[in-house]
């Protein structure tokens, strides 16, 4: 049995969008509510355990080196050792 991936999937329930997007912003309304005016209901989900409430993050950043390159995939920084395609600028990880 071969499956048609073309075909436009179909849903058993049947939402339109608006309902949804009003079911949406109402439990967004609730959850402001809930938290008061000035807090974002998103930011509230995301807990920092208690030990680091009060912490800052330092980091130094530093400049590429002259044996690193950007991967123009993922455009992070690796060591020339993992580049796979030098014409691209790909890193072996991209490669794969």
């Amino acid at each position: 049995m071969a499956t048609d991936y073309d075909t436009p999937r179909t849903t058993e329930v049947d939402d339109s969008p608006e309902q949804s997007l009003e079911a949406l912003k109402a439990r967004r309304a609730d959850a402001a509510a809930d938290l008061g005016d000035d807090a974002d209901p998103f930011e509230a989900e995301l807990d920092v355990p208690g030990d680091l409430a009060g912490e800052e993050l330092t980091l130094r950043v530093l400049p590429r080196q002259a044996d690193e390159f950007t991967c123009s995939s993922c455009y992070l920084v690796h060591h020339r050792s993992q580049l796979a395609d030098r014409a691209h600028m790909v890193c072996s990880d991209c490669a794969a």
